[in-house]
């Protein structure tokens, strides 16, 4: 009987049907996927098959902390898997979207990941009172909010190598934001390997829609780079992970007087008395109805 291990390493790099694995020796393999699904994503361990001195073919994916993802009407899109935390970039200019950012918080909580906002071009002295007063909620709710400028690598890294270290961290935002500006303080190298993965897999210039982890140099932490987004689907998210995405909840849903309370219009409602009390933004309460509405809607086609 064969007792020969069985390789493993790490998805480092994802565009399409093309994975770059590494090794723990450091070294990459360019892989596939069997069969027709590539269902392997960026932080994923997996178990391969080589092919030649530096291919190889995707066997299986080995069990995952987490995984974070968007879903609705038509797709699903997997960010990243096995990761600690998710950086939001927001910016005062171009204006961040409440909805969006909301949306990513609700994501990261349902599975358990901690959600940081990375309020960035904080140069902008005159904009950044507004950017703070559209996210007072956001910090009322237990969120953290760190301000900084990308433009500046030594605050960058002031700000962020505590934040960073011994975390493999998922780097998300609109376009716009500053999120790259952001990944090249913090690994300068990034814009080079990006490119050399593009045209080891023959990606040219889409470069822009994959998705890639990278280490940080001077640290043991990981970010994991993902294309900027214009909208976020909760479709695949239950009643239950919905209200897990809003932390004011918590102190609250325990008072409620029936168990499958939907926290809408039941009578007794923590949450709705928490609402009236102003203990709860309004803001967030109709974000939380919204995407309750859109997945109940779902459910029913």
């Amino acid at each position: 009987m064969d007792k020969t291990p069985v390789p493993q390493g790490r998805v480092i790099a994802a565009h399409g049907r093309h994975y770059t694995v590494e090794l723990a020796d450091g070294s990459l393999r360019k892989c596939f996927p069997r069969g027709k699904k590539s269902q392997a994503t960026v932080g994923d361990l997996v178990a391969f098959t080589p092919q030649g001195n530096d291919e190889g073919s995707i066997d299986r994916i080995l069990p995952r902390r987490n995984l974070l993802y968007r879903s609705d009407d038509t797709r699903t899109k997997q960010f990243a898997a096995n990761v600690d935390q998710l950086l939001i970039v927001v910016a005062p200019e171009p204006l961040f979207s409440d909805d969006l950012l909301g949306r990513a918080l609700v994501a990261a909580r349902s599975v358990d990941i901690e959600p940081i906002i990375i309020l960035n071009k904080s140069d902008l002295h005159g904009s950044m009172p507004l950017a703070r007063q559209r996210l007072r909620h956001i910090v009322a709710a237990g969120f953290k909010v760190i301000e900084l400028s990308a433009l500046t690598t030594v605050e960058v890294n002031a700000e962020l190598s505590g934040v960073l270290q011994d975390k493999c961290s998922l780097l998300l935002g609109q376009s716009g934001m500053g999120k790259s500006t952001l990944l090249n303080a913090l690994v300068p190298d990034a814009a080079a390997a990006t490119r050399e993965h593009s045209q080891a897999l023959g990606a040219g210039k889409h470069t822009t829609t994959s998705t890639r982890l990278y280490h940080l140099p001077g640290s043991t932490g990981d970010i994991i780079d993902s294309p900027g987004f214009q909208a976020f689907g909760l479709s695949h998210l239950t009643p239950d992970e919905i209200v897990q995405g809003f932390p004011e909840f918590d102190d609250v849903i325990g008072l409620c007087r029936f168990y499958n309370c939907t926290h809408r219009h039941e009578p007794d409602c923590g949450v709705l008395n928490a609402l009236k009390d102003g203990k709860i933004a309004p803001e967030r309460h109709d974000l939380y109805k919204r995407i309750l509405a859109e997945n109940e809607a779902r459910s029913r086609y």
